[in-house]
């Protein structure tokens, strides 16, 4: 069994609501534990992730235990990043064995081709301010620079405070299908030009919803801040969206 979430969001809210959300978590990935091949991680694991060579956030540590305990066993945790987390470096893969990539990407898994992503930057031609942000957010050359210019302390509680006001801004309207849109534009796209792409699955904005009547076929997942919901793939190759009991 492959398993699929995003936008955990480890970190977010309250020490109390922090707490919760890491509890949840390890809660599902006990569960899920006792049938998967691999776990995939869609970004946005930590509400925010900024990694010196010699210097990785505090917290959320039963969370990273239990993910090393899967990958200790056997079980694959593959991480592709999302726009809270792009800052990764070689920790999570040193530490915890989990699998990075910082880029979408294709797995053929259970004989089916799925196209992963976390799905920040995609399709974003007609927003000039968000495509520059993402430009200097995931500019080598900025993360150098930041690193060695701005202490950890500081850089961190500036993270906290820009992912907080990010996720307020958003909080106030919850979203619909129709925010998926764009995404579902790009995956028609891409699917144009990769016909042997069978299912398309995308985190970021914080709705679930599967388009199981559409072709190409694309699943958004939800964020765990409200209900958290994942995606399984079976053995036979049939993908279902569920919703994880607390």
């Amino acid at each position: 069994m492959f398993y699929f979430a995003s936008d955990i969001h480890l970190g977010a809210g309250t020490p109390a609501e922090q707490r919760e959300t890491e509890r949840v978590f390890i809660r599902w990935l006990d569960r899920i534990s006792a049938d998967a091949e691999a776990v995939f991680l869609l970004g946005d694991l930590f509400d925010f992730w900024l990694e010196y060579r010699r210097v990785a956030p505090q917290g959320c540590v039963r969370a990273l235990g239990k993910l090393a305990e899967l990958t200790d066993r056997g079980i694959r945790v593959v991480l592709f990043t999302g726009n809270h987390d792009m800052w990764v470096g070689d920790y999570l893969a040193r530490e915890c064995g989990v699998e990075l990539h910082t880029a979408p990407g294709e797995v053929t898994l259970a004989g089916k081709r799925l196209f992963l992503a976390h799905g920040d930057n995609m399709n974003i031609r007609r927003q000039p301010m968000l495509r520059l942000m993402n430009t200097l957010f995931r500019s080598r050359t900025l993360r150098f620079l930041f690193s060695w210019l701005v202490h950890p302390d500081m850089a961190m509680k500036f993270g906290r405070w820009w992912s907080g006001k990010s996720r307020k801004s958003h909080g106030q309207h919850p979203p619909t299908a129709a925010i998926t849109e764009p995404l579902r534009d790009y995956a028609r796209q891409y699917a144009e030009r990769h016909p042997e792409v069978d299912l398309f699955i995308f985190g970021h904005m914080h709705v679930a919803c599967d388009r199981t009547g559409e072709r190409p076929r694309v699943l958004h997942l939800g964020s765990w801040e409200r209900t958290p919901t994942y995606a399984v793939l079976d053995d036979a190759g049939v993908l279902t969206l569920k919703t994880f009991t607390r």
